[in-house]
């Protein structure tokens, strides 16, 4: 999981979310027993997009469903 800074532009979050999937790449490449790099949950409701694409399978979008606190 990973959480960037605030960006005003979602795509600066990209690089972490980038940084990320590359980090469990490396960990799953170690085929290390009992670890399994099946989860990547990055992204919420103001950078989803950017997340999605560079391969989130979770995302947190519960503002843009409620709305603000």
């Amino acid at each position: 999981m990973t959480m960037p800074p605030f960006f005003d532009d979602p795509e600066a979050a990209r690089p972490f979310f980038a940084g990320l999937k590359a980090l469990a790449a490396r960990i799953d490449a170690e085929r290390i027993a009992g670890v399994a790099m099946e989860e990547l949950s990055m992204g919420m409701s103001g950078d989803f997009e950017a997340a999605i694409q560079e391969g989130a399978t979770l995302v947190r979008v519960g503002t843009a469903i409620f709305g603000e606190r």
